[in-house]
């Protein structure tokens, strides 16, 4: 019998819309003329989706009974024996009740496919074996309920019913997952925000993997061996030294621009085992792969490049990251292509990355100008008219004759061209004169003398030494034209990056320092900062010891800008960096073109200090203009809301003084009381105005221990004196304490709640709820006024705000500015959220174990 065929719909919590999804696909299967019975149907009591499995035939359940409760299962044998095409059963991961047949209901469904029936069948990421950890780890809640992966992924489709967390959240708030009693604890545990969101990218992700693995068993079976980029999977390519870690580091950056890009980093070690790398460095390396969340691979081949290509097309990579070859231009130029110039040649549709790094050669020095050809090359050109020469002799005496006058004459001037294109002009002349001596001592009659017996003799002598002269010539001048260009090619880079590094703004000081290390191979370059005379020179270089003030600038005590490398304690080059600084470069000289690139170095650090002045006088600007706009509010707030009590107060003692014993006890009594509670309202302003100062100056002295939050709660009730029954409370016993300052988390809930039974209808009790998640806790004040608009939020927080409030009599208006003031000196968050149903509900999330202020 043919095996049923088996549809997963894949959720990432519950509320997604999977048991609704099952049922449209029943109706839709139905309409099509598929026999389609409903096996299991959990609704959990949403009306929407008991209407939804209207018309759709439903398998009465078996009934068992355990310890006197009665349950209700998935009846496998009456469904088998009914046999309809399809049969939609929800919850796959759902554990039987004790005596069952089958302990879960996902081995229920493997034997109703056994019988030839398809199945379609719903499952939560968190149920799914292998993500139950990650789950828990996100959560803080252990699903005991699990199903194999190896099950779900041996489904003939999966499919993943998808909705954003903010709408699932809305979803949950409107009453369609949970019923109301539930909303507020579930949207403040498992229904996070960002609880949703990762457990969405995990559902994805795992989804991700399944068609993963069946496009290769697909290529498998078809053997395609092309790449196919269904998803960037970036090779990095070690070879144990110190250049791995650059290289690691840019392949996690160039993995992590594409979404759900893999890291993959190998190392290929020689057969023999006597080619090692630097273990150490390699373990290094292998940590710091997996911090990134990439994977380790060692591979083992004789051909280092084949063997790499092969391994990045077996994994199906998309990009291969190498490094700079490390070796010399000599040892480039004997020893043929290196393995990047092989891996390119090879890779195919692979991209291949050469990423520079520290150990390729030097290449971020600027190169000297000190002569056209470097003195290695000059060495070598030297050797070779050394050993060539008299190797070349010896051979030409052996068929010396005055028919082989012209080949030998021929072969030497030969020798002379190749030393020259080497070594230049002084080795080729050296060869020029040595070869002519012996083109005449061994090989023009008489032999073994320098005599020459025929003019012409002597003339083709004086030619060939000239001609080798002007070749080696030649050679040098090209020699240096090329070395100058190389030289302005370098000078341009490194102004171009020093300009780049003023563009980009913060950083762009100590980029230039690093860069100007760089080019000039310094071992250190500080930029300190230093006041000048009145009378300022001219920026000349100048020699100092380090932190010297050059000739020109007063003495203070240097403060460094910007500094890289070791300074060394011989005194460096200071040069003056407009009147603001100077620039100290340690250990090393320069010549006259190098102080040329330095001049425009310096103008560049000269543009860069002048940038961050502007940027710190726009921030000083923008900090007094907030300053200057709070001292505004205050000096209202004095000048209204702090004269209206106080005038109250003089106005009752006045009129106590004023009527002396002519006021009756209970007038006299009326106006103290007046008077002593506007003198009450008084302190209460003088308070908060007082702490809110504090706040905004980062003075807030906080003295957090572990606390209860219930004692706090219910002695802030106290403390507004709330009317019976205007406060309810919903306090979760297994709270953990919280660090806190009890005395400002009073204050916070005497302010929230305040706040919370003022735009509460009478009718609508304020709840207060607690609950805890992970190493937090959390308080939740939640009323059911008019609220606040969603763009009005971030207002409410910020000084002298009365949302939707115009009375004065009602404080300042600083009620919650003090409260998140006060949160955050606890590492604790206010935030405010929509009520269900309609109000506005204020959080409070503390820590519960000590952290550092």
């Amino acid at each position: 019998m043919k095996r049923g065929y088996l549809r997963v719909l894949l959720g990432a919590a519950p509320g997604v819309g999977k048991t609704f999804e099952m049922l449209s696909e029943g109706h839709r299967l139905a309409a099509d003329g598929r026999d389609v019975v409903v096996g299991v149907l959990e609704t959990h009591g949403r009306a929407a989706t008991l209407a939804k499995a209207e018309g759709l035939e439903l398998q009465p359940r078996r009934v068992a009974d355990h310890r006197g409760v009665t349950l209700s299962e998935l009846d496998v044998d009456a469904l088998i024996a009914r046999h309809p095409d399809v049969a939609l059963i929800d919850e796959l991961a759902h554990t039987n009740a004790p005596g069952s047949r089958n302990e879960k209901r996902w081995q229920d469904v493997e034997e109703i496919r056994a019988a030839g029936i398809d199945v379609i069948t719903t499952v939560n990421v968190q149920h799914i074996e292998s993500l139950n950890d990650v789950v828990r780890g996100i959560t803080q809640i252990t699903q005991t309920e699990t199903v194999p992966d190896a099950v779900v992924r041996s489904a003939d489709e999966i499919e993943v019913i998808d909705i954003a967390p903010q709408a699932l959240r809305d979803r949950l708030t409107a009453g369609q997952v949970y019923p109301a009693e539930r909303i507020d604890a579930a949207l403040s545990n498992y229904f996070r925000l960002g609880n949703l969101t990762a457990l969405r990218e995990l559902a994805l992700l795992w989804l991700a993997d399944e068609v993963e693995q069946a496009l290769l068993s697909y290529r498998e079976q078809h053997e395609i061996d092309g790449t196919w980029q269904t998803r960037e999977r970036v090779v990095v390519a070690l070879t144990g030294g110190p250049e791995g870690e650059t290289l690691i580091r840019r392949g996690a950056r160039i993995a992590a621009r594409s979404s759900g890009g893999e890291l993959l980093v190998v190392h290929v070690s020689h057969q023999d085992g006597l080619r090692g790398s630097d273990p150490t460095a390699l373990t290094a390396q292998r940590a710091l792969t997996e911090s990134l969340g990439g994977t380790f691979h060692a591979v083992v081949g004789e051909d280092v490049p084949t063997t790499l290509v092969e391994f990045a097309k077996s994994v199906n990579a998309t990009q291969l990251v190498l490094g700079a070859s490390r070796r010399g231009r000599l040892a480039a130029a004997t020893s043929g292509p290196g393995i990047g110039a092989t891996v390119i040649r090879t890779s195919g549709d692979i991209d291949v990355h050469i990423v520079n790094h520290a150990a390729a050669a030097g290449r971020r020095r600027l190169p000297r100008l000190r002569g056209a050809l470097s003195t290695k090359r000059k060495l070598v050109g030297l050797a070779i008219t050394l050993l060539i020469g008299p190797l070349l002799t010896f051979l030409l005496v052996q068929v010396r004759g005055t028919d082989y006058l012209t080949p030998s004459a021929l072969a030497y001037q030969l020798l002379v061209v190749v030393v020259a294109l080497v070594g230049g002009l002084w080795p080729a002349v050296v060869a020029a004169v040595l070869s002519g001596l012996s083109l005449d001592y061994m090989l023009i009659q008489p032999y073994n003398t320098v005599r020459i017996s025929d003019p012409a003799h002597a003339l083709a002598l004086a030619l060939y030494v000239v001609i080798a002269v002007l070749v080696s010539y030649i050679v040098d001048q090209a020699a240096r034209r090329a070395r100058v260009a190389r030289r302005a090619t370098a000078e341009s880079e490194l102004l171009a990056t020093i300009a780049g590094s003023v563009l980009r703004g913060e950083n762009a000081a100590q980029a230039i320092i690093a860069r100007t290390r760089e080019a000039f191979g310094a071992t250190g370059v500080r930029l300190v900062t230093t006041i000048p005379s009145a009378q300022t020179q001219s920026p000349v270089v100048t020699q100092a010891h380090a932190g010297e003030t050059p000739q020109g600038s007063s003495e203070t005590e240097p403060r460094i800008i910007a500094v890289d490398g070791e300074p060394t304690p011989q005194p460096p080059l200071v040069v003056p960096v407009g009147s603001r600084a100077v620039l100290e470069i340690h250990g090393v000289t320069l010549d006259s073109t190098e102080r040329r690139v330095l001049d425009a170095i310096v103008t560049q650090m000269e543009a860069t200090l002048e940038r961050q002045e502007l940027t710190e006088q726009a921030r000083q600007a923008r900090e007094r203009a907030a300053a200057d706009h709070v001292r505004s509010a205050l000096l209202s707030a004095v000048s209204h809301d702090v004269r209206r009590p106080l005038a109250a107060a003089v106005a009752a003692v006045g009129g106590i003084r004023a009527a002396g014993d002519r006021l009756s006890p209970s007038d006299r009594d009326e106006l103290i009381e007046a008077a002593n509670d506007s003198l009450s309202t008084l302190s209460h302003l003088i308070s908060d105005l007082l702490d809110v100062s504090r706040v905004q100056s980062g003075a807030l002295a906080v003295r957090s221990t572990m606390i209860d939050m219930a004692d706090v709660i219910t002695a802030s009730i106290d403390e507004i004196g709330a009317r019976p029954g205007a406060v309810v409370l919903a306090l979760d016993p297994m709270v953990p304490r919280v660090f806190a300052d009890a005395a400002l988390l009073r204050r916070i809930v005497v302010n929230v709640l305040s706040n919370a039974l003022r735009y509460s209808p009478a009718d609508q009790p304020v709840t207060i709820t607690t609950s805890s998640y992970g190493e937090h806790a959390q308080i939740r004040v939640i009323d059911h006024g008019e609220g606040v608009a969603e763009e009005k939020r971030a207002d409410m927080f910020q000084p002298f705000q009365r949302m939707g409030d115009t009375d004065n009599t009602t404080g300042l208006g600083l009620g919650l500015a003090l409260s998140k003031g006060f949160a955050e000196g606890m590492n604790a968050t206010l935030t405010a959220e929509t009520t269900p149903g309609g109000g506005l509900t204020m959080v409070l999330e503390l820590p519960t174990q000590e952290t550092a202020a």
